[in-house]
């Protein structure tokens, strides 16, 4: 027996870079692993999903969950580790936002299907033959998860207690948020384990920034040769910066590439894309409604600017949420 705290580690639907950045924590995580008694962890340990229903609920100290909410098995291990574990933690990106699949809810699931399935050049499928949930081979029934309408955040499913955004989460972070719950450290339930600036706060650049910054053309990275000492948005380039929380470690920044949002909206911002559309409005320089038009012509993917990683948690997205209820109290 031991009086280890147990741990357990669920990856969802995501790309498995979350689970990357904690073996990233690098010789540090021996430490981690002989301090609590890891139950679960698939991409790395053969523990059956049976033997988490086996615990007690509670029986789980903390449980980190990655990826977002896409089908129904998803939504049920979600709901097992919810029951299971004292303290649910969403991990990265997709768990807290959504994240890039988040994206998909610009089309409905049958649109998806029919081009996955049928009418994307590459495919061949002349019976149009497409995923049923149930299906019977050799008189036995086969079954898959029922994908849902929309891609949902974790904290659409069950109740979540903290949050460690980003794409991934900073190893640096990551071991930060583990030894607070090892040291009984955590702050009140809700928080995000993170900073609570802005990304312009911490920005190597933000000395660059002008007063006030006038926008007469909007550049997209590729187009053009960025200059690594000045701000982004001085120089035309969307970054999404000023409406995204700081704790990344200015990682796109310092390769020169700008801010997406991938950790997310700062303290009392409910929807960091509309909060940084406005402010972009107040940065184009136009002298007419023409000129208006032709600058914000120039930004070619606005919901992939915008809503890169949080599209399922914008207000946008609440209304079809409605339709395609996934919590539960049971």
């Amino acid at each position: 027996m031991t009086d280890k705290k147990k741990v357990a580690i669920l990856w969802l639907g995501s790309c498995g870079g979350c689970d990357e950045t904690i073996v990233d924590i690098n010789e540090l995580i021996l430490g981690v692993v002989n301090s609590v008694d890891l139950v679960l962890w698939p991409i790395a340990l053969d523990f059956k999903y049976h033997h988490i229903e086996k615990m007690a609920d509670g029986e789980i100290a903390l449980g980190i969950i990655n990826g977002h909410v896409r089908n129904s098995d998803h939504a049920e291990m979600a709901k097992l580790m919810r029951q299971k574990s004292q303290v649910i933690l969403a991990f990265g990106a997709c768990a807290c936002f959504g994240g890039t699949p988040g994206l998909a809810n610009l089309r409905s699931k049958e649109d998806i299907f029919r081009w996955v399935y049928q009418e994307a050049p590459t495919v061949i499928n002349p019976k149009g033959v497409c995923p049923q949930t149930t299906t019977r081979v050799d008189g036995k029934e086969l079954t898959l998860p029922e994908m849902f309408e929309s891609v949902h955040s974790l904290d659409h499913v069950i109740d979540v207690d903290y949050y460690l955004p980003g794409c991934p989460p900073p190893p640096y972070l990551v071991l930060k948020a583990i030894t607070a719950f090892l040291e009984n450290t955590l702050p009140a339930k809700g928080s995000s384990l993170a900073s609570h600036k802005a990304l312009c706060d911490t920005c190597p650049r933000n000395a660059s920034k002008p007063n006030k910054v006038a926008i007469t053309e909007i550049k997209r990275i590729h187009e053009v040769e960025a200059d690594p000492t000045k701000c982004f948005l001085s120089q035309g380039i969307i970054c999404m910066g000023p409406a995204t929380r700081s704790g990344c470690g200015e990682s796109c920044i310092n390769i020169n590439i700008p801010c997406r949002g991938c950790f997310g909206h700062i303290e009392l911002v409910a929807d960091s894309g509309a909060k940084f559309l406005s402010g972009l409005a107040s940065m184009i320089d136009a002298e007419d409604e023409a000129g208006l038009e032709k600058i914000s012509d120039q930004v070619r993917d606005t919901m992939g600017y915008l809503y890169r990683f949080s599209l399922p948690i914008s207000i946008m997205n609440q209304k079809r949420l409605q339709s395609d209820e996934v919590k539960s109290d049971d």
